[in-house]
């Protein structure tokens, strides 16, 4: 039973992860596209027109993939965690509803006007689409994240007689403060991806002497936007949410910070190897009195560590989830520090000839992914072990009869499955940066 267990945990963990390397591309895209094309109606530039389309055909290929790879997550409820579905389908099935409503009809409708109607729209009408694309986008990845808020922190819910849960208030699975500073959190993390890329690509342009005048405009806005969105990832977004897990989920925190034990005090360990087994830290290098500080904004603050909670509900990887939070907080800082420095010679007027900083530019659109994955990965462990948080256990929530052995041969299918669609996406945008920005709107009525 546990073997079944682990593989199905297994099992998600693989297709969510494989899958959110989409939708974060074009959630920060979204935004940065509805960007470009202001500044196209403003400066009347054709070259922001043309970074319009060809980021619209990035998007495109990013979220053909997303709903390709987001179809099977929505049956693994049915099929690997049936008990889960049947007991909290009352509740989260109405966000993902709603999610499904406005990613394949809002978000797909308007992509499809924007990258095929632009004569027939007109400039005013083709900036509408692009920004009801934006609409759409974020609106699907707030109702997914308040589907997973509620499992974070539930609220606006009763049980009925056989145990399984209803909605009381849509409002209130909607309003729920956890989804609110999950889901800022979790947008500007996207819009660094989509940064991230953006100026990775033209800085590639620039370097190769190709495209020069939408690589330059590719680096300015990458820049610009990742510079904004870093420092806002971490303040305030992450020291908001940050607090409020600390607050509703002060085990995990513990645990994200390996504090085995209450302390006044309490430091913030920036590198170390958790031993669970003897509970400390080996090596750490730590700044003293800052997890104190940044919880309760006071260094004389006592923080409850993992001594205060009874073992059956730590989060049961606590190694993994103390290593997934600092490579996210860790990225996230380095974020800062470069764009911050490119920012300072884009500013200059120097970024364009200073050929290490493109380098570094070009070099740096993986982090993004590693970061955002990590982030999801520490609040998902750090969850456990509950499904539901302090209602249903992750142990309760899987299909008992769905065998080890069945989900491995799923899971094995999956990867083959996704190795060939991996090469496949990669190939459809090697050819879209080879080509370039397109020149003419036609290009696009062409060849999307």
């Amino acid at each position: 039973m546990d073997d079944a267990l682990f593989v199905h945990r297994i099992h998600f963990a693989f297709t969510v992860t494989y899958h959110y390397l989409f939708p974060q591309l074009t959630m920060g895209l979204a935004l940065l596209i509805v960007a470009l094309k202001t500044l196209a109606l403003r400066t009347r530039n054709p070259a922001y027109d043309d970074a319009a389309r060809f980021w619209t055909r990035i998007f495109g290929i990013n979220f053909l993939a997303g709903v390709v790879t987001g179809i099977p997550m929505e049956f693994q409820f049915g099929t690997n965690w049936a008990r889960f579905s049947q007991l909290t389908g009352g509740v989260i099935g109405e966000p993902l509803a709603m999610e499904g409503v406005f990613s394949f009809f809002l978000e797909s409708t308007f992509l499809g006007m924007f990258l095929f109607g632009e004569k027939r729209l007109g400039r005013i009408g083709h900036w509408w689409a692009a920004f009801l694309v934006f609409v759409g986008s974020w609106l699907s990845g707030f109702f997914i994240v308040a589907a997973d808020a509620w499992m974070q922190h539930p609220t606006a819910y009763s049980r009925l007689p056989d145990g399984s849960f209803q909605v009381t208030s849509l409002w209130g699975v909607l309003a729920n403060h956890w989804a609110w500073l999950q889901y800022i959190h979790t947008m500007s993390g996207a819009v660094v991806t989509g940064a991230f890329v953006m100026a990775a690509v033209g800085a590639f342009y620039v370097l190769s002497g190709r495209h020069d005048e939408c690589g330059r405009i590719f680096v300015r806005c990458g820049v610009i936007a990742g510079l904004i969105a870093s420092l806002f990832q971490i303040f305030p977004s992450g020291d908001l949410h940050g607090r409020y897990v600390a607050q509703n989920q002060p085990a995990t925190t513990a645990a994200m910070e390996a504090l085995f034990h209450s302390q006044a005090g309490a430091p913030v360990v920036i590198m170390g190897q958790p031993d669970v087994e003897r509970q400390r830290i080996d090596n750490p290098i730590a700044v003293n009195d800052a997890l104190s500080f940044l919880i309760y904004g006071t260094t004389k603050a006592e923080v409850a560590g993992l001594d205060r909670f009874p073992k059956q509900d730590w989060p049961t990887n606590i190694p993994l989830l103390y290593f997934s939070y600092h490579v996210m907080a860790g990225l996230g800082t380095l974020f800062v520090a470069l764009m911050l420095t490119a920012g300072l010679l884009l500013w200059r007027g120097s970024l364009f000839r200073t050929r290490w900083a493109l380098w570094c530019l070009m070099l740096s659109f993986p982090f993004p992914y590693i970061a955002n994955t990590a982030g999801w990965m520490t609040a998902e462990i750090g969850r456990q072990p509950w499904l539901v948080y302090g209602l249903v256990r992750t142990a309760d929530g899987f299909s008992s009869n769905v065998s080890a052995a069945n989900g491995l041969f799923t899971l094995l299918g999956y990867m083959g499955l996704y190795t060939l669609l991996s090469a496949f996406v990669l190939f459809l945008l090697y050819r879209q940066i080879e080509k370039g920005p397109a020149s003419e709107p036609a290009a696009i009525e062409g060849g999307a």
